[in-house]
């Protein structure tokens, strides 16, 4: 009897490593310029290539613009369009057209360093089938001074994604992906920064096997 259960232990290792993540080592870059129109009009635009495959080719390219309003210094709302490329190897790319809502909220003063959020409702379509996919997303974001204010800051944040619905192009209602970053938060002169750390992101794909993505991300926000 021993026996049989152990061999049955075995035999089930294969199978129980394959059922672990796909893993890739990224790296995504992120160009941010934000600031104000006018008054309470804000803006922001971005561009973000990202690599994959062991960082050694371009997976994707997001490019984002959105315009809102700045009701009060902690709370802005923001509606905009983002146009994202994922080129394909050996097939058309991969074509996704996204229009968003974005409301982002500084709530205040944590343990000595700043809490704020910031949460988008994406309609999504994709050039690889006709529906329309909706999916929520909501970052909580920590920012603590290590020494002076001046001076490098750490930072942690986390951001889980829930879809509303399925798609035809492989969209599944429910819990999406999470995206967890601990880093610096490096001033820069005037009110820009330089954001620099480890982001793991964790998606549950539509295959048998979900995806684990490792990335060294870098993100600049431009603020005149």
């Amino acid at each position: 009897m021993r026996r049989a259960v152990f061999a049955l232990l075995l035999a089930s290792v294969p199978s129980l490593a394959a059922a672990g993540p796909i893993e890739d080592q990224q790296i995504w870059v992120n160009v941010t310029a934000m600031g104000s129109l006018k008054d309470r009009l804000i803006y922001f635009a971005e561009l973000q290539p990202r690599t994959g495959d062991g960082a050694e080719r371009v997976s994707q390219v997001l490019m984002r613009g959105a315009l809102g309003w700045q009701f009060s210094k902690a709370v802005s709302l923001y509606g905009g369009y983002a146009h994202i490329e994922s080129p394909v190897r050996n097939g058309p790319d991969t074509n996704e057209e996204r229009l968003f809502t974005q409301l982002t909220w500084q709530m205040g003063t944590v343990a000595g360093g700043s809490v704020s959020t910031r949460t988008r409702l994406e309609h999504r379509r994709l050039s690889t089938g006709g529906d329309t996919g909706w999916r929520l997303r909501s970052m909580l974001r920590y920012v603590h001074p290590i020494t002076a204010p001046d001076k490098p800051r750490a930072l942690v944040w986390a951001e889980p994604f829930v879809a509303f619905n399925d798609t035809d192009w492989g969209a599944r209602a429910g819990f999406d992906q999470l995206r967890s970053f601990a880093g610096l938060e490096v001033p820069l002169p005037g009110r820009s920064t330089v954001e620099v750390g480890y982001l793991n992101q964790a998606v549950n794909a539509a295959g048998p096997r979900n995806r684990m993505n490792h990335v060294a991300s870098l993100t600049i926000f431009i603020r005149p």
